[in-house]
């Protein structure tokens, strides 16, 4: 069995990088609605919440260590839409079968879970959890989140962040049918979605929000900024995911500025939606939790 370890020194300084202004910026927390859910059930280092719909749960990515460590110690939790945690350690870096270093985004395509682990991806089946092998990267160094375009091909983005917290140069990957493409972004890209009103991309460091099509198009930018996680709601309304003011904001089509859904959410990172309820899901990276809000 493989040793299991609390949140590193080293996960502990990044933080502190990102948190600076979001310090100088905490709010109280929004009074959740009556039908929010909170879930804290063992969680270490939630990063990312991606809904299957096929399955009707929630998957949380457990980084349980340090973002930059290949220890093996990463671990999926898959949890109910009640907030019942269905099963902790559904696909375990634990296992000898399974090898997930630092977890983070993840994406569905078909009956294939893709996972971002440091500089792979990582496949396996949906239903049974069985490996099914690894997308390389090469030049990878901290792929962070996955998303489908509408043109069906896997977006895989790249942080850029070394392990001495240095932002070293970032972009995305694009898995084709004909293999693999690099296209280099400034600023930190972390979180991104795709369905057919196209691909989203935003940005950590310098808080960009871009849309990838026939040609980039650059969308409003937050107050804020330090993005990390963005969905697409059915009306075309963006949610992102901010840690410079601990909060959850949204940009509705027309509108020319972000406003704030939910405040005092400390280290917001990597958010899903929960498309048969209307939920947004909110990993809680520091305090080992998810919160669960109407996504509206």
């Amino acid at each position: 069995m493989k040793a299991r370890y609390s949140v590193t020194l080293t996960l502990a300084l990044v933080l502190v990088v990102a948190c600076n202004r979001q310090e100088e910026r905490a709010e109280a927390p929004s009074p959740p609605p009556s039908d929010s859910l909170t879930v804290v059930d063992s969680f270490r280092t939630p990063e990312s919440v991606l809904y299957d719909a096929t399955m009707d749960v929630y998957l949380v990515s457990n980084i349980n260590g340090s973002p930059f460590d290949k220890d093996d110690n990463g671990f999926i939790s898959r949890v109910g839409a009640d907030g019942r945690v269905v099963e902790l350690h559904w696909l375990d870096g634990a296992s000898d079968s399974v090898t997930l270093n630092a977890p983070k985004g993840m994406a569905i395509r078909g009956d294939t879970l893709y996972i971002a682990d440091i500089d792979e991806v990582r496949m396996f089946d949906r239903t049974t959890g069985g490996p099914l092998g690894t997308l390389l990267t090469r030049r990878g160094a901290f792929l962070n989140d996955i998303g489908v375009g509408p043109d069906g091909n896997l977006y895989v983005t790249d942080t850029g962040l070394r392990p001495d917290f240095s932002a070293g140069p970032g972009g995305i990957f694009r898995f084709t049918a004909r293999g693999r493409q690099w296209e280099a972004a400034t600023g930190g890209p972390n979180g991104v979605v795709g369905d057919t009103g196209g691909t989203y991309v935003v940005v950590y460091w310098n808080g960009d929000v871009v849309r990838f099509g026939a040609t980039r198009q650059a969308m409003p930018r937050p107050a804020g900024g330090q993005l990390d996680g963005v969905v697409r709601l059915a009306d075309g309304t963006l949610l992102a995911s901010s840690w410079a003011d601990s909060s959850i904001i949204r940009l509705a089509p027309g509108d020319t500025a972000w406003t704030r859904l939910y405040v005092g959410m400390p280290s917001p990172a990597d958010i899903g939606l929960d498309t048969r309820r209307s939920r947004v899901l909110i990993p809680i990276l520091q305090g080992n939790r998810v919160e669960v809000r109407p996504a509206h």
